[in-house]
């Protein structure tokens, strides 16, 4: 009787831990939601704090990420009683889990960066941003959440592709940092992490291309988080998965792990349109309330038509020249900030998110040559390849780029400029960080660009914009027969 009890104790036992390690093996998923590049788009965050509550009403192993750039760009959070802390405080309530740096965290200067990183109240990881200065905290360069059972390893890494070892921007906003190769950092933390973890991601503003490149060397991490590219992105590397949820909080990324024990057994991901979502009444209200100051809410003037982007850049391009009174105005591509504006009522917030980063005209006596150089060299940028291989200055004078049979630029053609000097007006953005630039004399000019537009629209009342393209780039015909 006693050995049967025992045989009978050691058998339910047995079926235990066959039942828990069983139970262990059942699949479980982590869920990762994410943002990029939000570019302080408060008046979508209702719609995402939706989407995040429904996924939160389904599991409790969820982490809410962000890949940076989350203010610089909505004239109701950059120009708030202290700039960009609206943004901050949405996030703090729906709860962000851990964010990385952007470049444009840096537009206000370093300690603002750091005021605002001491309100969040989620951690702020970048393995490749070494401060020196008292006004910028030290900030951990990778961190371990636990998340259902589960130890997910974040690190997190900043791009320093752009020129000057350092993220895009003025380098007076970066003095006293150093900002280390982003990926040769993130291999070095992800490999110390990769034992203590049972999942590994890299939350990355280093760019879709950037991030190719190194999954190319690097296959430890179970997914990137990607950004700064503004891009919408679902593809595998390597074997990893590379994801980015484009910008503007257009949608919001998804990226599902699932685990088999502590292995990761699958990893899927999708980008979900917020406009697919009903604004959540508590987070609509709050914005309301950032968004009730009246002058920014100001009508400025009408457009007669639709503005696309070439529209935009046409625009700012005549009106920089204009005020500059220069022979030539240039704009480029990465200050446009919208891809369009639509006809009717436009606002002062609205010009304002269309140039939000301070940029002044700088006016620069150039002639054909030096024109060529410096359209030649932005196209052909080795260093800054998100910014390479397509038209990337809008000009009031048309031209046209010749590439070769990879892509490579080698002539501009002006039609009806001759062979003298002109001025030409740029934004300072284009004058501080473009290479191969060769002028004879600058002037600047101390107005903020947006505020010029604001001026000239408000004086003039309406503007038909002019959406034809003055710029192309064309392949001679004996490349093209090869193709």
């Amino acid at each position: 009787m006693k050995i049967s009890k025992i045989i009978l104790l050691c058998l339910c036992v047995g079926l235990l831990g066959g039942y828990f390690y069983n139970n262990s093996l059942k699949e479980q998923t982590v869920v990762i939601l994410a943002t990029n590049d939000m570019h302080a788009n408060i008046k979508n965050f209702p719609r995402l704090a939706s989407a995040v509550k429904a996924c939160r009403d389904t599991t409790d192993r969820v982490l809410l990420l962000d890949a940076g750039d989350r203010w610089t760009g909505d004239a109701y959070v950059d120009m708030a009683d202290e700039a960009g802390l609206p943004i901050i405080e949405l996030m703090n309530r729906l709860g962000y889990d851990a964010a990385t740096l952007g470049n444009h965290e840096f537009d206000h200067g370093q300690a603002h960066l750091g005021k605002m990183i001491r309100q969040m109240d989620c951690e702020v990881v970048c393995a490749n941003a070494v401060s020196d200065t008292c006004t910028f905290p030290v900030l951990k360069p990778c961190d371990i959440f636990e998340v259902g059972g589960f130890k997910v390893g974040i690190v997190g890494a900043v791009t320093n592709y752009e020129g000057g070892d350092h993220p895009a921007g003025h380098a007076s906003s970066f003095v006293g940092v150093r900002f280390p190769d982003p990926q040769e950092m993130s291999m070095k933390y992800g490999r110390e992490l990769r034992d203590k973890c049972d999942i590994m991601l890299l939350l990355s503003h280093m760019g879709d291309d950037r991030d190719a490149e190194l999954l190319g060397k690097y296959t430890d991490f179970d997914a990137v988080i990607g950004g700064h590219t503004h891009v919408a992105i679902d593809t595998v590397v390597n074997g990893t998965l590379l994801t980015q949820a484009y910008k503007r909080l257009v949608n919001v990324g998804v990226t599902r792990i699932h685990m088999k024990g502590k292995k990761v057994e699958r990893v899927e991901f999708d980008n979900y349109p917020l406009a697919d979502y009903a604004e959540d009444e508590e987070f609509a209200a709050e914005v309301a309330r950032y968004m009730s100051d009246p002058e920014l809410g100001k009508v400025i003037g009408t457009f007669e038509a639709d503005a696309d982007k070439v529209g935009l850049a046409n625009w700012m391009a005549e009106e920089i020249r204009h005020e500059a009174k220069a022979d030539i105005g240039m704009y480029h591509r990465g200050g446009v900030r919208l891809d369009g504006i639509d006809k009717g009522e436009v606002k002062f917030a609205d010009l304002y998110n269309l140039e939000p980063f301070g940029t002044t005209i700088c006016m620069m006596e150039m002639d054909k040559k030096a024109m060529k150089k410096m359209i030649i060299s932005k196209y052909n940028d080795p260093v800054n390849a998100k910014e390479a291989h397509r038209v990337d200055l809008f000009s009031t004078v048309p031209y046209t780029i010749y590439v070769d049979e990879k892509d490579m630029a080698y002539d501009v053609d002006f039609p009806g400029l001759r062979d003298k000097k002109y001025e030409v007006a740029v934004p300072d953005y284009v004058f501080k960080t473009y290479h191969d630039m060769d002028y004879t004399s600058s002037e600047q000019f101390g107005e903020r660009i947006s505020n010029i537009l604001i001026r000239r629209l408000q004086a003039a009342g309406s503007y038909t914009p002019d959406n034809t393209p003055r710029q192309q780039t064309r392949m001679p015909v004996s490349c093209s027969d090869k193709q």
